[in-house]
């Protein structure tokens, strides 16, 4: 009787200090990085430190890129497009990033069912990176040589600069 109540009383103690572990300060920090990364806006093709996405800034610096109504037009219409086509994918992402949430709180986890949500997830983002630099490409291929230099000149001008990682060709 006496090894049943401490296997009891030890089980108990596991329990608490598991549950202990999954809600502590940085479990559940870690989560909600987790989810504030996926609900965050994400602007189309943005540049490691750039403040704006890439299209938006020549948009917002038509006048001092000499950009011709066509090329505002067709800047807007990609912008539009793209904004149109990632709309869904990005609710259907915040849709799988929270069914891994719920099934990290079962207590065991699904593990299978974890991977397999996660894979979606990552075939989702990776949807979103892919119409990024699509996007992006067709941009670019709308202005002039002189105008993405003066393009990347202005987009890093301000307050972080517009910098790629040491080592990282253009």
């Amino acid at each position: 009787m006496k090894k049943v109540r401490e296997f009891i009383i030890g089980g108990a103690i596991l329990t608490m200090a598991a549950g202990a572990v999954v809600t502590s300060p940085p479990a559940i920090f870690a989560q909600n990085e987790a989810k504030e990364k996926v609900h965050q806006r994400r602007g189309m093709h943005r540049v490691p430190g750039a403040h704006a996405p890439l299209i938006s800034v020549a948009l917002k610096h038509r006048a001092e890129l000499n950009l011709s109504g066509d090329q505002v037009a067709g800047l807007e219409k990609i912008r539009t497009q793209f904004q149109d086509q990632t709309a869904p994918v990005q609710q259907q992402l915040r849709t799988v990033e929270d069914e891994i949430a719920a099934l990290l709180q079962q207590s065991p986890a699904n593990l299978i069912d974890a991977r397999v949500k996660i894979e979606q997830s990552e075939k989702l983002r990776s949807e979103l990176r892919y119409l990024r630099v699509e996007a992006l490409e067709n941009g670019k291929s709308l202005l002039t040589a002189q105008q993405r230099d003066q393009l990347k000149t202005l987009a890093g001008s301000g307050p972080r600069g517009f910098r790629k990682p040491h080592g990282q060709q253009s």
